[in-house]
């Protein structure tokens, strides 16, 4: 068999390496933790103890609840004995620290009266045991 070489292979290369580029550099400029189509913000955040999943609702300025699921490193519930929520936005200015309430086993929440637009670092402690606190933050985006 016979390759037919054309004269527009080589800008069909260049092209298609220049698509190539580009999606790759949109993957990589994705935030891990992002809001998704129901205005709802989830991030994932991680310790070598402790993981929690992390749900802000709405992901907009204003009122928001934020819920918290907790799991041990091997993805079974961790039952803590208290978790508390500081949030600090870009400028440096910190909210008071709230300590979560209870749902469940594994699940926590808490209500801010107010957030501003921005980028946020939402920070969690998660009292384990007396003995045992960990501490784990994470930016979110607020709409």
């Amino acid at each position: 068999m016979k390759r037919i070489k054309s004269p527009m292979t080589l800008p069909r290369y260049f092209v298609g390496l220049a698509l190539a580029m580009a999606a790759l550099l949109s993957v990589a400029a994705t935030p891990l933790a992002a809001a998704t189509d129901d205005d709802s913000f989830f991030t994932h955040l991680h310790t070598e103890k402790a993981m929690a999943n992390v749900t802000v609702s709405p992901g907009r300025a204003g009122p928001v609840e934020i819920a918290i699921q907790l799991e041990t490193t091997d993805e079974a519930p961790l039952t803590a004995k208290a978790v508390s929520v500081t949030l600090v936005d870009q400028s440096g200015r910190k909210l008071a620290p709230v300590e979560a309430s209870r749902d469940g086993e594994d699940s926590w929440h808490v209500k801010v009266a107010q957030l501003t637009p921005g980028r946020w670092m939402l920070g969690l402690g998660i009292s384990i045991s007396e003995a045992d606190h960990v501490n784990v933050e994470s930016p979110i985006l607020i709409k």
